[in-house]
C-alpha cells in the first residue's frame, strides 16, 4: 500500500518550541515564554499559578529553544534532504504584533517568516501555517484577561489580516488555533486564561472557547476573501476514549469524555453547536455570551478540512473505584486511565497505532471533510554514540506502526487524507514538560535540559528511514 499522488509528507513544529530569540527584533512576550520548566510548569499552564512575566529563579526553555530563528536555513535544508513535501510551522503572534493589537506590524517579524516561507518554496516544500499555537500575547492578557474578553476576536482578526495580506499567494494551507480543545485542560497555555478566587472557571473557559470559535470562523471567511483558493482547517488534540470494559456505564463515560473534544470541532466544522453542548453548558450553569451574529458567522465560516494531532488513545470508566485505582498521574494534560492492553512510552503515553485508524474513521464519519494528520510522534531519550551515530529503533517502530494504520485507513477504509506532518522532525522543547530530554526528532539537537549544548544538528537512524518512506510514498516501511 502507498499514499495517493500529491500526498503531503512532512513534519511539524511550533514557534514557541523551536525558534528561541524570544526578545529579539522587536518580539513581544507570549504565554509560553513565561511558562517555566519544573514543578510549576503545569500549575502555570492550567492557570492555577499566575505568572505573567519571567520571574527570577526559574528556567524558561522557550527563550532559546533550539534557536531555529538563526538556524532555519540549515534546518529546512535537512527537511528537504528527507524529501519533505510539506512543513507545518506556526507564526508567533508577538513577533508580528508585539502587543497583540498594534496598529503597525513589526516588519522584522514579517520579514523572518517571509524568508522562512521562501526557503521552503525554494525546495518545493508546501508551507502549512498555524496562526496561533499556544502563544497568546502577554500584553493582551494584561489588557483583557486573554480570551476571557470578546475584544480578543478583533485583535486576532487584525493579526490575520496582516499575515493573509503579506503571504497571499505563498501559503495555501492554514490552521486557526492549535489543539483548540486544550483550552479546557491547560487554559493558560491554550488561551491565556488564569483564575482568581471566586471566579467561575467553567463559565470563563466555555466563553473563551466561544470567542475563539467565532474568531476562527471570521478568519476562515477573511482567508477566502483575501486569498481565493486557500484552505483553512481547525486543529484538534485527538485520540478516542476507549471504554474500560463493555459495561455500558464505561461505554457512556468514554462517549462523554470524547465530547470535550468534539465540542470545538463540531462548531468549527458544522458551523453550529450540537444540542448536547447547549445542554451540557446549561447543566454547568454556563451563560454563554453568544449573539445571533455569532451564530451566523459560525455558519458562514465553517472550516475546509479537519486537522488533528494523534499520539495515543485514552481510556475511561464510569465506575469511581476503577477511575481512582487506574488513573494516570495527575500531571497528565488530559485525564485517562491506564489501558492494560497497551504498552507506554517512558513518559507514560500509551502506544496505540490502531487507535489512529479508529480516530480517522470517527472524524471522517462525523464531519465528511478531508482530514490532515498534523502531529504524530513519540518522545524518547536518545543516546549519542562515540562515533556520533544515534540509533532510535523505538522511534522507527512507533512511526512504522502508525503509518501502517494511516495507510489502511486511506486505502482500505477510503478516508480522504491531505497529508501527514509528524511531530516534530527535529528535537524541540516539549510543550507538556519543558524538557529537551524528551526528544521527538529525526534530527538530534545538542541542547540539554539545563540549557547547555552546542545546538549542533545530527541525523538519527530514523532520518534515513523517513527519507525512504517519503521517496516510496509510504510503500517501503522496512
Amino acid at each position: 500500500m502507498k499514499m495517493p499522488e500529491g500526498f503531503l509528507w512532512g513534519g511539524a513544529t511550533a514557534a514557541n518550541q523551536c525558534e528561541g530569540a524570544f526578545n529579539e527584533d522587536g518580539r513581544g512576550l507570549s504565554t509560553v515564554d513565561v511558562i517555566p520548566f519544573g514543578p510549576d510548569r503545569m500549575p502555570v499552564s492550567r492557570g492555577q499559578r499566575i505568572m505573567l512575566d519571567c520571574e527570577e529563579g526559574y528556567q524558561y526553555p522557550a527563550h532559546t529553544a533550539i534557536d531555529m530563528y538563526h538556524h532555519y536555513k540549515e534546518d529546512i535544508a535537512l527537511f528537504a534532504e528527507m524529501g519533505f513535501k510539506c512543513y507545518r510551522f506556526s507564526m508567533a503572534w508577538t513577533r508580528i504584533l508585539p502587543n497583540g493589537d498594534d496598529d503597525v506590524p513589526n516588519e522584522a517579524g514579517l520579514k523572518f517568516y517571509e524568508d522562512l516561507i521562501d526557503e521552503c518554496l525554494k525546495y518545493g516544500i508546501e508551507p502549512l501555517v498555524t496562526i496561533c499555537h499556544f502563544d497568546t500575547p502577554i500584553a493582551l492578557i494584561k489588557k483583557y484577561g486573554g480570551w476571557k474578553d470578546r475584544r480578543m476576536i478583533d485583535a486576532f482578526l487584525k493579526y490575520c489580516t496582516v499575515i493573509f495580506t503579506r503571504f497571499k499567494g505563498k501559503v495555501k494551507y492554514w490552521l486557526t488555533f492549535n489543539e483548540i480543545n486544550m483550552l479546557l485542560h491547560m487554559p493558560f497555555m491554550g488561551a491565556g486564561l488564569y483564575f482568581t478566587e471566586g471566579e467561575d472557571a467553567e463559565s470563563i473557559k466555555y466563553n473563551a472557547a466561544h470567542y475563539e470559535i467565532v474568531a476562527s470562523a471570521k478568519a476562515v471567511k477573511l482567508a477566502h476573501e483575501l486569498m481565493p483558493g486557500s484552505m483553512v482547517g481547525c486543529m484538534l488534540a485527538a485520540g478516542q476514549y476507549n471504554p474500560w470494559s463493555c459495561n455500558p456505564v464505561d461505554v457512556f463515560a468514554a462517549m462523554e469524555a470524547d465530547k470535550d473534544n468534539y465540542f470545538f470541532i463540531d462548531a468549527q466544522a458544522r458551523g453550529a453547536y450540537p444540542v448536547w453542548a447547549w445542554k451540557r453548558m446549561e447543566r454547568a450553569g454556563v451563560k454563554l455570551d453568544c449573539t445571533p451574529e455569532d451564530l451566523a458567522v459560525m455558519k458562514e465560516g465553517a472550516v475546509d478540512f479537519i486537522s488533528f494531532s494523534y499520539y495515543c488513545s485514552r481510556c475511561m470508566s464510569g465506575v469511581p473505584e476503577i477511575v481512582e485505582k487506574h488513573k494516570k498521574p495527575g500531571n497528565a494534560a488530559i485525564s485517562s486511565l491506564k489501558n492494560p492492553y497497551l504498552e507506554a512510552s517512558e513518559w507514560g503515553w500509551q502506544i496505540d497505532p490502531l487507535g489512529l485508524r479508529v480516530t480517522m474513521n470517527t472524524l471522517y464519519d462525523r464531519y465528511q471533510k478531508p482530514l490532515f494528520i498534523v502531529e504524530n510522534g513519540m518522545g524518547a531519550a536518545d543516546t549519542v554514540e562515540e562515533d556520533g551515530s544515534i540509533h532510535d529503533p523505538y522511534r522507527v517502530a512507533y512511526m512504522r506502526s502508525h503509518i501502517e494504520a494511516m495507510l489502511a485507513a486511506v486505502n482500505e477504509d477510503g478516508i480522504p487524507l491531505l497529508g501527514y506532518t509528524m511531530w516534530g522532525p527535529i528535537d524541540i522543547v516539549s510543550a507538556s514538560t519543558g524538557e529537551m530530554r524528551k526528544r521527538y526528532g529525526f534530527i538530534y539537537v545538542d541542547k540539554q535540559n539545563d540549557g547547555t549544548g552546542t545546538m549542533k544538528r545530527m541525523k538519527k537512524d530514523s532520518f534515513y528511514w523517513y527519507q525512504k518512506v517519503i521517496a516510496t510514498n509510504g510503500e517501503d516501511l522496512a
